[in-house]
C-alpha cells in the first residue's frame, strides 16, 4: 500500500516512506534506531513488544501489525498509527507480500480444497459482495490495493509480457501444450511471464515458465502427468494435487506472476505461478494486468474474455495514454479473422496511428516469441 507523502513543506522523519513487510526487515530497521516514518505492513510485532517500547515511532504507520496492548497503547502515544489486525477473515487486508501456490492451497491435502484460504476467501466474498456493507467493502479494497503495491515491487525494472488465453483450454490437449512451450520460450529469453493466473491457457504459460530452467524434456513429462487430471472441473482438489506433484518432482523452477480473480472464484488459480496477485476486484485485475505488460501481449484462443482483453490492450495503445504502444500478437489466423473477427477491427483501429507497427497475427503460438520480438525491436526504432 503506497504511503501518504507528506506535504514539501513538512520536515520530513528517519524512515520516511520505508516499507516494512518482514519480520527481518523490522529487526534491521529497528535495530539502527529508524522506525520513525516506516510503514509497518502485516508483521507478527507479538514478539517484539520490548523493542517496540523502546524505540522511537513518530509518525510511523502499523497495518494490520499483531502486538501486545502494551506495545500498541505505547506506539500510539509515541505518534504512531496503528490499523489492528481484522479479526475471523479468510484474508490479511493489509498483506505486504504476493501470495505464493502454497498460501493459496494451504491444507489442500488434508481438507480439500473447500478448506483452503482460496476458496474460504472466494465464500466470504460470495457472501458480503452484494450485502450493501461499507466495511466489507473497504476491507476488499485494502487489500487490492496492498496487492498492487505488492505486485509493483515485485515487477519493478522487469520485462514483462503477458499471455492471454481461456480458462477451458484444457490439460492433455496440443493447444495446451503450445502455450506451455510459448512461456517456455519467452521465459528462456529472460521475459517475465505474466497470466490472468487461471486455468487452460493461463495456467499452460505459467508451467512453461515454471519449466525454463529445466531439460526440455522436463515439460513434455509434466504435460503427460497433468493430462492425467485435464480439467479443475470435477474436482478442483485432484486438478491442483497434480501441480503440487509436478512441481515436488522437479523443484526450484522459473519464476512467473498470476493476477486471478475471486469474482471467477469459481475458477482456482494454478499452481505453476510463483507469484500470485489475486484480487476481488476483477476490473482492477484486468487493467492492472495489461498495464503491466510492459513488453508486449500474446493473445491465444480464446472467448469473451480474451475478446474484451484485446480491446482493454488496444484502447490505451490507440491513444498512447501510458505512452509508445506496446507489442500485440495474435495467435491462431483462422480464430481470430473468422470464428472471432477481431483482427480486421484492431487493423482499422491501427491504420495510420503508432500503434499500426505494433500489431501481429500469425498463425501458431510457435510464431509468436519472433512476433512480440520483430514488434518490440520496431517500437525501439530497431
Amino acid at each position: 500500500m503506497q504511503p501518504n507523502r507528506a506535504p514539501a513543506s513538512a520536515p520530513r522523519l528517519p524512515g520516511d516512506d520505508r516499507e516494512i513487510e518482514t519480520l527481518a526487515e523490522f529487526d534491521e530497521v529497528i535495530g539502527r534506531g529508524a522506525l520513525a516514518g516506516c510503514r509497518v505492513q502485516a508483521v507478527d510485532l507479538t514478539e517484539r513488544s520490548a523493542a517496540l517500547l523502546a524505540a522511537d515511532v513518530a509518525g510511523a504507520v502499523f497495518l494490520g501489525c499483531p502486538m501486545g496492548e502494551d506495545a500498541a497503547a505505547t506506539v500510539r502515544a509515541g505518534g504512531a498509527l496503528v490499523f489492528p489486525p481484522v479479526p475471523g477473515l479468510p484474508f490479511d487486508p493489509y498483506r505486504g507480500l504476493l501470495y505464493s501456490p502454497e498460501d493459496l492451497f494451504a491444507g489442500l491435502a488434508d481438507g480439500g480444497y473447500e478448506a483452503t484460504p482460496d476458496a474460504r476467501a472466494y465464500a466470504w466474498f460470495q457472501r458480503t459482495k452484494t450485502d450493501g456493507d461499507v466495511f466489507s467493502s473497504m476491507l476488499r479494497a485494502i487489500h487490492d490495493d496492498s496487492i498492487s503495491d505488492a505486485l509493483d515491487e515485485r515487477l519493478a525494472g522487469a520485462r514483462v509480457v503477458g499471455v492471454m488465453g481461456g480458462h477451458a483450454m484444457a490439460r492433455g490437449t496440443e493447444a495446451y501444450a503450445g502455450a506451455a512451450r510459448l512461456g517456455r520460450a519467452l521465459a528462456r529469453e529472460g521475459f517475465t511471464v505474466a497470466t490472468g493466473g487461471g486455468p487452460g491457457a493461463m495456467e499452460a504459460a505459467n508451467l512453461g515458465a515454471y519449466a525454463a530452467p529445466h531439460g526440455d524434456a522436463m515439460l513434455e513429462e509434466s504435460l503427460a502427468l497433468l493430462a492425467k487430471a485435464p480439467s479443475f472441473t470435477p474436482s478442483v482438489g485432484a486438478w491442483a494435487q497434480a501441480a503440487f506433484e509436478v512441481r515436488e518432482r522437479w523443484p526450484d523452477g522459473g519464476a512467473s506472476v498470476g493476477i486471478p480473480t475471486w469474482f471467477y472464484g469459481h475458477e482456482p488459480p494454478n499452481a505453476f505461478a510463483s507469484d500470485l496477485a489475486k484480487y476481488f476486484a476483477n476490473a482492477t485485475r484486468e487493467d492492472g494486468l495489461l498495464a503491466r505488460s510492459n513488453a508486449g501481449v500474446v493473445f491465444l484462443p480464446g472467448a469473451a474474455g480474451t475478446v474484451q482483453e484485446v480491446f482493454d490492450n488496444a484502447t490505451p495503445n490507440y491513444y498512447e495514454s501510458r505512452g509508445e504502444p506496446t507489442p500485440m500478437v495474435l495467435v491462431d489466423r483462422t480464430h481470430w479473422t473468422e470464428h472471432l473477427p477481431v483482427w480486421p477491427l484492431l487493423q482499422s483501429l491501427a491504420r495510420g496511428r503508432s500503434m499500426e507497427a505494433r500489431i501481429a497475427l500469425v498463425d501458431r503460438v510457435e510464431e509468436a516469441p519472433d512476433a512480440l520480438r520483430s514488434l518490440g525491436a520496431t517500437a525501439h526504432g530497431g
